[in-house]
């Protein structure tokens, strides 16, 4: 019997389920009946590429999460608070994107694909807009734990819950591009959720934020949620729009090139910022100014001669908090000590140490190499004399004129591997507006007092007699038996450096101090400890 195709009037085989998941099963009926319904024109998509998608915007997701929290530091500062916030509000984005993007795979395929390609366009949007949206919303007066809160719901949540939203109908397509291995389909594309996930971690922490900068990450995740679109198409809806594609396309390129970079320089441990005007270069770390140098006679005087002010200034230590560390350690070292700092900032502690002591020795721990290379750019007596003197503390052998070693490490990992022993200690490592939690607990500083014979030294930033300050309190005085603390003056945040002094002997007051500072006193509490630290400024 010869077949011949049938009429569009014709009666159509009723669709079983086989028949939904079996592309060949598709494809036979577009064939053999042009005018079907829209289901029975339904284009599948290649098991390959919806594992692919899959993968890529996980990646992409992943990615957005950890430039979040980076990006949020210059305005609130990194502690176990922000990365809280900022991993719930896109893991609650995600479950919701997840949980509508159920209800779109259950529509015609069509109207899901064409709904799935709004989304990523939304998502391209609002991924590029962030760096710009926080920082709009931190103009406008958000501030304090309250003011992130929003800030991280606002700027962040609306884009993850665009670019999980495909997620169940890409499930729903591999799974009906394999009929028959339905349960091993779904594990495949769960399995490329998390190594998507995983590899957007690596992508961002490794290789984006150090290289291109928070702005351009988001923006090239808005790209890298544009290209999807080619590969859903099909449907009633046929190919995405193209003019709103090149549009998106072009707002992205704008946002990612015109807007403001995060700061000046960016690694992924600091975002880092230079001014140059007035009497001081200044560095600030996540918006907080970490170190200053007075600028140079020269630089100051249109013929380069040294006025009187300039020469009185030579030398003379910028920010009052270094300069009170400066007197204590001058009052209580020797003529040759060998200091340990934690923490390079500028490296002006460590240069006034070794400009006033020819026979002393210094090591600085500074966890960011890019710290050492915007000081030696910038701050020019603080690069004299890492030029001078600076050698590689990694390296075995110390040069003959080598004072001043520099080892970019995480100071709580070298205390805990050295063998080496030094006279004093001094430790002012911030991350963003806050010290390191690892670095203020107890057993912290009773690794110190093994390696440290005489004093230590500790700069804190906190409000009066706040949380950190009580529990490093707590700490050095269960470590030593005598320990001081002066404040300084108050910031209009309510906050001031806290200065600690800690030794096994009496510490010699001193004969003056910087204006306004003064001793302070601080309330018992508990000393953190690695298993409970500090949390972050509330």
């Amino acid at each position: 019997m010869t077949r011949t195709p049938a009429s569009p009037g014709a009666r159509r085989p009723r669709c079983t389920r086989r028949c939904e998941q079996g592309p060949l099963v598709q494809r036979a009926i577009l064939r053999h009946y042009p005018g079907g319904t829209a289901f029975e024109q339904e284009v599948v998509i290649r098991f390959p590429v919806a594992i692919g998608l899959t993968l890529l915007m996980s990646a992409v997701g992943l990615t957005y999460e950890i430039a979040a929290g980076r990006v949020l530091a210059p305005f609130f500062g990194t502690s176990l608070l922000t990365w809280t916030t900022v991993i719930a509000t896109v893991l609650g984005g995600f479950s919701l994107g997840s949980a509508l993007g159920g209800l779109v795979a259950e529509r015609p395929r069509d109207r899901a694909l064409r709904d799935v390609r709004k989304a990523l366009v939304a998502t391209a949007v609002l991924m590029s807009l962030s760096p710009t949206l926080l920082g709009a919303l931190h103009a406008w007066g958000a501030r304090g734990t309250g003011g992130m809160i929003l800030s991280v719901l606002v700027v962040f949540f609306p884009a993850s819950v665009f670019i999980t939203l495909p997620s169940p109908l890409l499930a729903r397509l591999a799974i009906e591009a394999r009929p028959g291995h339905e349960g091993s389909s779904l594990g495949f594309v769960m399995a490329a959720g998390s190594i998507g996930a995983i590899f957007g971690s690596v992508l961002a922490g490794f290789v984006a934020l150090p290289l291109i900068g928070a702005t351009a990450t988001f923006a090239a995740c808005g790209l890298l949620a544009l290209a999807c679109l080619p590969f859903l198409r099909g449907g009633g809806g046929g190919p995405a729009n193209p003019g709103v594609t090149v549009a998106t396309l072009g707002f992205i390129a704008f946002a990612g090139l015109a807007g403001s970079p995060a700061c000046q320089y960016e690694s992924g441990q600091s975002c880092l910022d230079i001014d140059e005007r007035g009497p001081q270069v200044r560095l600030f770390s996540d918006g907080i100014l970490q170190a200053a140098e007075y600028r140079g006679a020269q630089d100051e005087q249109p013929d380069g001669a040294e006025g009187p002010e300039a020469q009185k200034r030579a030398g003379t230590l910028a920010l009052p908090y270094t300069d009170w560390l400066w007197s204590r350690l001058d009052a209580d070292l020797g003529p040759a000590p060998s200091v340990l700092f934690i923490g390079g900032g500028g490296y002006t502690l460590p240069t006034k140490l070794l400009a006033t002591r020819p026979a002393a020795r210094a090591l600085a721990v500074e966890i960011d190499p890019l710290v050492t290379e915007v000081v030696r750019a910038h701050l020019p007596r603080a690069a004299a004399m890492i030029a001078a003197t600076g050698y590689d503390a990694a390296a075995r052998d110390r040069p003959a004129n080598g004072r001043l070693g520099i080892l970019h490490a995480d100071g709580r990992a070298y205390l805990t591997e050295t063998g080496d022993r030094f006279d004093a200690a001094v430790m002012d490592a911030f991350s963003s507006r806050s010290v390191p939690a690892h670095l203020v607990t107890r057993e912290t500083y009773l690794r110190l007092r093994e390696v440290v014979d005489g004093p230590v030294y500790v700069n804190l930033i906190d409000r009066p007699d706040g949380p950190l300050a009580r529990g490093v309190h707590a700490i050095l005085t269960q470590v030593y038996p005598h320990v001081l603390a002066v404040m300084g003056p108050l910031s209009p945040s309510g906050r001031a450096n806290i200065l600690l002094a800690a030794a096994e002997t009496p510490l010699t007051p001193l004969a003056a101090r910087p204006d306004g500072y003064h001793p302070t006193r601080i309330s018992p509490a508990r000393a953190f400890t690695d298993d409970r630290g500090w949390v972050g400024h509330r």
